[in-house]
């Protein structure tokens, strides 16, 4: 108990010390989240209508975001599934980085559901045995249920992580079961959130058996690529030299990723132009256009280019170890995954409609601005957590019996 006491303290204590540009950095944060409630407060006055979306179109940005980001909370475990299940420790110390993006991740996931609901006072309806959950029958109980209990698992596990390092036990010392229920949260919520769209039976674009497994291999490219970045600028404001045996093994991960990804869109391709059945429609109207409308057009192609200068630049072990081109492969696999995962896969479901009409839709500025917001949110956690987590995990912080 004295033990866990100090842990709070200490960690309070962390959290309250920053040079300026960690002080910058939160007040530049803390502004993003203030112009994302001043429009998400008008979100709830005026209605959905200050978006774009629409009868026709009744999912977008926010749902987007939600895929987009809880794919990056099932990935970004990896290293703790390395740490325990296969010993290892010359990855331990960077899997509580992996963890706090995470529940970073998950946070923000869980938040673009709550932005994208019209009327959030009914949320209570989710609440098992409270509300009309409508469980099992319902799919978005199924994913409320593993959004909310990964949520729980990543704030046990970060917190177990940063006392185990602050007692100096580390994570090789975590019982096995914790890394198989990684593995299981890693396919169950990657699993879910393609059910929702592949269940949706008025949509044929999302109709496809392979729709899961693209959604676990867009995990695996943007998961790692994001905690690569996240290691090395860690790693530069702490003037430490950044965790390459982990760097390594995610680079690795994103490299099979990437191209089983690209594997599975042109299967997509193949089944859709070859047969040219109904589910053809919107991949007509996403690669070239429809009806003279094909304002997505342009960034699916985009995306595309970029995934495949980022398997270039992966693929190649010598240019994959210079870690500037490393980088670039990063941030042009996660725009890739991005637009691939919002303009590519929510927004085409919906265009033509089930009438054969066409509704084009682009976020609008209150979309944009409440999105900028819940990556605010995200953000300030993660910096919050990795303020605390760093001198903890690089023995600077330890517990004095």
């Amino acid at each position: 108990m004295r033990a866990f006491g100090s842990f709070c303290f200490d960690c309070i204590k962390l959290a309250l010390r920053g040079r300026w540009y960690y002080w910058l950095w939160l007040a530049v944060l803390l502004a993003g989240i203030g112009v994302g409630a001043r429009y998400y407060g008008g979100q709830l006055v005026e209605g959905m209508v200050v978006t774009h979306l629409s009868d026709q179109v009744n999912w977008g940005l926010y749902i987007a975001n939600f895929i987009f980001m809880g794919g990056i909370a099932a990935a970004s475990i990896v290293l703790v599934i390395a740490a325990i299940l296969y010993q290892r420790e010359d990855v331990s110390q960077a899997a509580l980085m992996g963890v706090a993006v995470a529940l970073s991740a998950v946070i923000m996931s869980s938040l673009y559901i709550l932005v994208d609901l019209g009327r959030p006072d009914r949320l209570w309806h989710m609440i098992p045995f409270i509300g009309r959950y409508n469980f099992p029958y319902s799919l978005l109980s199924w994913d409320a249920l593993v959004l909310n209990v990964y949520l729980l698992f990543t704030l046990w596990l970060t917190g177990a992580l940063l006392f185990k390092n602050y007692r100096g036990q580390g994570v090789p010392i975590m019982r096995r079961w914790v890394g198989i229920a990684a593995i299981v949260f890693v396919i169950g919520m990657v699993t879910v959130e393609a059910f929702l769209l592949s269940g949706y039976e008025a949509r044929p674009f999302w109709n496809t058996a392979v729709l899961a497994p693209r959604f676990l291999a867009a995990a695996f490219v943007s998961g790692p690529a994001v905690i690569i970045l996240v290691l090395q600028v860690v790693g530069w404001f702490e003037k430490q030299r950044a965790a390459a045996p982990a760097i390594d093994l995610l680079a690795t991960i994103m490299q099979a990723a990437l191209l089983f990804n690209l594997f599975l869109v042109g299967v997509e391709m193949f089944t859709h132009f070859y047969t040219q059945g109904e589910h053809a429609i919107s991949a007509n109207y996403l690669y070239f256009g429809l009806k003279g409308f094909g304002r997505l057009v342009p960034w699916i192609w985009v995306a595309h280019g970029l995934g495949v200068a980022a398997v270039c630049l992966v693929l190649v072990r010598a240019l994959r170890q210079r870690r500037i081109l490393l980088n670039i492969a990063c941030l042009l696999a996660i725009t890739e995954i991005w637009i691939e995962k919002t303009m590519g896969l929510v927004i085409p479901g919906f265009i033509p409609t089930s009438m054969g009409e066409v509704f084009e839709y682009m976020p609008a500025d209150a979309e944009i601005f409440i999105s900028v917001g819940v990556l605010s949110i995200g953000l300030l956690v993660f910096t919050v957590l990795a303020k605390i987590a760093l001198p903890i995990v690089l023995g600077r912080v330890r517990y004095s019996t």
